[in-house]
């Protein structure tokens, strides 16, 4: 048996369907991928909990932007953990910041308290906090299960020596998950660099859009131009290749 996890961040149920079929242990269900990944919507979470039988994870991130959060923001994110712990799954993600770039202590032990028994992931908040060290406590004593981090930097591979030395203080109290340009290709030195069992990732591939009539003059995103005849989907490949790769000694 493999001792090694890998999550994948799925931008729908399909990519899901496909990272479970590449042997994925858990996926981490999200909106918005282009602004950092944001809370999908009811009937996305519904039907990837009928479909997936891994462990489901669902991001609860109302907005792109900062992880400073209004109090109607933090009412929005208590309701979307309450649907998601009355469909069925498994854990929610989030993290909160002072103005300061502090864990905000009293707003995660809210959010915490909402979640009930599910597992809890601090996301990338972690990244762009003060005082890593000092978070990672604090981390550890709101009760979280794992950090998902690129080590403080643009990707896991550039942030693997803060990584390696979080894993090293954490001792096990809490699961250091390396993420951010994690792939087939780097996950294995990204092991033997940080010592961290659990890797996220999104093994993604572009997949044509069937469409055959395509007004191309017109952009759904208007200024901001975004391939709208093109999919991407994660890739069951990639997904086994990457675990075959961390299976080998």
């Amino acid at each position: 048996m493999n001792k090694y996890l890998i999550e994948i961040c799925a931008n729908s149920v399909l990519s899901g369907i496909r990272a479970q079929e590449g042997g994925a242990g858990r996926i981490e269900l999200c909106a918005g991928i282009p602004e950092g990944g944001t809370t999908p919507s009811y009937g996305e979470i519904a039907v990837a909990r009928e479909k997936l039988s891994i462990r489901l994870h669902v991001i609860i991130r109302p907005r792109s932007g900062d992880f400073l959060y209004s109090p109607l923001e933090i009412d929005t994110m208590v309701r979307d953990i309450e649907m998601c712990r009355r469909l069925g799954v498994d854990g929610v993600v989030f993290g909160c910041l002072t103005p300061y770039g502090k864990i905000d202590m009293d707003v995660c032990r809210y959010l915490a308290a909402a979640a009930g028994g599910m597992s809890l992931t601090f996301h990338r908040a972690f990244d762009v906090c003060d005082r890593p060290f000092e978070a990672l406590e604090q981390i550890i004593e709101l009760g979280f299960d794992r950090i998902l981090t690129s080590g403080q930097e643009m990707s896991a591979w550039q942030g693997a020596s803060l990584i390696a030395e979080l894993v090293k203080r954490a001792a096990g109290r809490i699961i250091i998950m390396p993420g951010c340009g994690v792939n087939e290709r780097n996950i294995v030195r990204l092991r033997d660099v940080t010592g961290a069992c659990e890797f996220h990732m999104s093994a993604r591939e572009t997949v044509a859009s069937p469409m055959i009539y395509r007004n191309e003059r017109v952009s759904m995103g208007g200024e901001v131009r975004i391939s709208e005849f093109s999919n991407d989907i994660t890739s069951s490949a990639r997904v086994r290749d990457s675990l075959a790769a961390l299976s080998e000694v």
